[in-house]
């Protein structure tokens, strides 16, 4: 019996598509965390974090920031992850989990603390399935 080993290395064209849905996937994240934030100050939800206000546009900044870090994370473990979908929802599900951290213990309301929960889970929800389905498994 013999065993066949393939390698999964990145090309150009499968960076390429990985980086155009990744930029799509951060683009949807921020909008989508913009209209929660906004929807939940409209709906009487501060946004004021530490006695300072959020502004909504915030968000979407902050999104597209660390989505697009994201994209990085994800062109990386493509070229040098023996398993780079594993390695990338792992990885960034951990991230995911931490990043919930500041907001649990912020200077804001209890309302104002869910509010910013469900936008990290928003974006994440948006970005790691968009970009783990064009890495290899």
């Amino acid at each position: 019996m013999s065993t066949t080993v393939t390698a999964t290395r990145a090309t150009a064209s499968s960076t390429g598509a990985l980086v155009r849905a990744g930029l799509v996937a951060t683009v949807a994240a921020s909008v989508a965390t913009m209209a929660v934030a906004a929807g939940g100050h409209a709906a009487g939800i501060s946004l004021d974090m530490s006695g300072a206000p959020i502004p909504v546009s915030g968000f979407g900044v902050l999104t597209a920031a660390f989505s697009l870090v994201g994209v990085i994370m994800a062109a990386l473990m493509a070229r040098f992850a023996r398993r780079p979908r594993r390695t990338f929802v792992r990885t960034t599900v951990v991230l995911t989990v931490l990043s919930l951290v500041p907001d649990v213990i912020a200077d804001a309301g209890p309302a104002t603390k869910v509010l910013l929960i469900l936008t990290h889970l928003v974006a994440a929800a948006i970005v790691i399935p968009a970009l783990a389905r064009r890495l290899a498994a």
